[in-house]
């Protein structure tokens, strides 16, 4: 890595000039390649873990090899009231507002300590937390949350950013790219040991693209099960394992990982590939985040803004 031109770029736009994911993934790598990181030590025996979104997602990559229980802001409740083991709770969440602060104060009335992971230092959520891990971020469009997620990933995986970044720039873009804009359909396949990464890519779609573009994200094991019995004029993205089955030939797309690579490898490829994708289509997110963004603070009562400094 040799600069920090795209960390750069992300101090400085504004909302006429929002970077795709892309751009987005490499500045994250470049603040990553100097920033220190926190490791993650959570003491309770069976912790709770709780997040919205890729929050969700990421706290289930942290603690999967941990005897947990996950949940989302929808039945965390239900949880804390029907499993008495859990011994604390573990809030995920890059601003610590929206549900957060909810989720930490009916934690603590059900007397278990609340450990809270973010990227925010004024967090709301700090309020009823007892420790508290600090993240750091770059500056992104609002759920976005490149910086925010992966550095917490990379806190648990102690990948190089530096080698991340290299991949990515001497093999990812040496990669012909199939022509996204004939597609609005797209399939994407990971490693089975990537299984934690599905419901991430699922969520960035929804963010960026809604019901204008479909998509599917299933491991190449998975992928067997008649999820391709009706077919359509889709691109098969796969990630590390060659797609040898699914779709005609000219409807595959194969993207290498690097031979080591851990969840942060997977998140930051497969995300600027989804960068790569929006840059083709329609900016959908970028016409109306800032619309979206006045109806949502209203809806959490909280200042929402379209780019988080």
């Amino acid at each position: 890595m040799k600069s920090k031109r795209d960390y750069e770029t992300m101090q400085s736009f504004g909302l006429k000039n929002i970077p795709d994911l892309d751009i987005c993934v490499l500045g994250a790598l470049e603040l990553f390649s100097s920033a220190k990181i926190p490791k993650i030590e959570v003491p309770y025996k069976k912790p709770l873990i709780v997040g919205s979104g890729n929050a969700e997602a990421t706290g289930r990559i942290l603690f999967e090899e941990r005897d947990a229980v996950f949940a989302s802001e929808s039945n965390f409740e239900e949880k804390l009231k029907n499993i008495d083991s859990i011994d604390g709770a573990v809030l995920i969440s890059a601003s610590g507002g929206k549900h957060a602060p909810i989720i930490a104060k009916t934690s603590r009335e059900f007397r278990k300590k609340v450990t809270l992971i973010t990227n925010n230092p004024d967090a709301l959520a700090k309020e009823h937390s007892d420790k508290v891990f600090l993240f750091p971020r770059q500056r992104e469009p609002y759920t976005y949350n490149t910086s925010t997620y992966m550095g917490m990933i990379l806190g648990k995986t102690h990948e190089s950013p530096d080698e991340i970044y290299d991949f990515i720039k001497s093999r990812i873009d040496k990669i012909k790219l199939s022509d996204f804009k004939k597609y609005d359909k797209y399939y994407l396949i990971v490693p089975p040991k990537f299984s934690g990464i599905i419901r991430m890519l699922n969520v960035k779609f929804i963010e960026l693209f809604g019901r204008r573009i479909a998509r599917d994200v299933e491991t190449s094991e998975y992928v067997k099960h008649a999820t391709t019995v009706v077919p359509s004029n889709e691109l098969f993205i796969s990630f590390g394992e060659e797609n040898k089955t699914w779709g005609g030939k000219k409807n595959r797309l194969y993207i290498p990982l690097p031979k080591n690579a851990d969840y942060g490898t997977m998140m930051a490829i497969s995300y600027y590939l989804i960068g790569k994708i929006q840059k083709s289509h329609t900016p959908y997110f970028k016409k109306n985040i800032s619309k979206y963004t006045k109806s949502v603070s209203k809806i959490f009562g909280q200042e929402i803004k379209p780019i988080v400094e």
